[in-house]
């Protein structure tokens, strides 16, 4: 006969109660993480709003935020393209190389071809809107990965701009290889990126318009909702009866054409054509669409939050452009934005998804 095991404990004993977390401690600690996680971007911004107001009488004032709003005009236009593509789980990585090409196109449509602005400013939209165009084909019929073949388009394009020129800069009256110019940078073209319509710049104004027209895309109609179904799970979006190819290729396309935007933007408000002055706006652009995942706690991409990441990174810079600090400062500070926002968002230390 099998003996079978005795209890451990006799039957009158108690066993010592199992020592818990304290419940009151534990949920402290995690809404102090997910306050974090969800506002913590924003409250830094207001503070430093502030810390600079204080420090710097002239900072909060109507002219130097409005400068603020204007120098960060054509990267968060450019980085709301950058989160369309991020939305159906790709990455532009030629927007940089599309604003440099559509500055050449529209400045030599202006000049070397005389085509007048309205035609120029059409030209410029297009061959962005083209540049995405190729991007989407690319990937979605050819079937090479994103970021593989944005960056050979990335150094195609960006080589396209200097071959429009001969690799010159374009400014009024510059011919090519010695002709003579047939136009101008003309004032109603100027007005685009260096008007203003009761005192707020154009720039800034088609910035609103874009965001707003971004947001309500992606949130309210049924495409934009079809494009983040996507990016969430291609093959359930696939045999919901999505059309999944035609929608990527839309992402890239809308990606485009708002750097073609940017392009046109930025070509108005310098008033020249120069070489490469695109290869700045990738990283820009790239960054405020990742610090825009930080934002409200979306951690996913979102226009809204794409938007405050550029002012975010607009606010910090002017700041410290009025402490006179040194441009490699500035850049390793923006990068530490970048990482920190980065760690808020997918750390499992803030991040109650990564928690789990």
């Amino acid at each position: 006969m099998t003996r079978l095991a005795e209890p451990a404990t006799a039957p009158g004993d108690v066993l010592p109660p199992a020592r818990t977390p304290d419940p009151g401690r534990r949920t402290v600690l995690s809404r102090v993480r997910d306050a974090v996680f969800r506002y913590g971007l924003l409250i830094l911004l207001v503070a430093l709003i502030v810390v600079f107001a204080l420090t710097q009488p002239a900072f909060f004032t109507v002219f130097n935020l409005l400068s603020i709003l204007l120098s960060v005009a054509v990267v968060a236009i450019v980085a709301l393209g950058v989160t369309v593509s991020m939305t159906v789980d790709g990455f532009d990585l030629s927007v940089g190389a599309n604003v440099s090409l559509t500055v050449m196109v529209t400045a030599a449509s202006l000049v070397y071809w005389g085509l007048g602005p309205v035609l120029s400013t059409i030209v410029g939209l297009a061959t962005g809107l083209a540049v995405g165009l190729v991007n989407g084909l690319l990937i979605v019929v050819a079937r090479v990965p994103d970021m593989l073949a944005t960056l050979g388009t990335m150094f195609v394009f960006a080589g396209g701009s200097l071959l429009i020129t001969a690799g010159q800069s374009i400014a009024d009256g510059s011919g090519y290889s010695g002709a003579p110019p047939r136009g101008s940078f003309t004032d109603a073209f100027t007005w685009i990126g260096q008007g203003d319509v009761l005192g707020v710049p154009v720039p800034v104004i088609v910035l609103v318009v874009v965001t707003v027209t971004v947001i309500v895309f992606l949130a309210r109609t049924r495409t934009g909702r079809l494009l983040r179904a996507v990016g969430g799970n291609r093959e359930a979006a696939r045999l919901a009866g999505a059309r999944v190819g035609r929608l990527r290729v839309l992402a890239y396309v809308i990606s485009g054409l708002l750097a073609g935007i940017g392009g046109v933007i930025l070509a108005s408000r310098t008033g020249r054509g120069d070489v490469n002055v695109g290869a700045d706006y990738l990283l820009q652009a790239v960054s405020a669409s990742l610090i825009g995942f930080a934002v409200l706690g979306a951690n996913r991409p979102n226009a809204f939050g794409t938007v405050v990441g550029a002012i975010f990174v607009g606010v910090v810079l002017n700041g410290l452009t009025m402490f006179n600090v040194q441009t490699y400062g500035q850049d390793f500070v923006q990068g530490l934005l970048l990482v920190g926002a980065l760690i808020v968002s997918f750390s499992a230390l803030f991040n109650r998804r990564a928690r789990r």
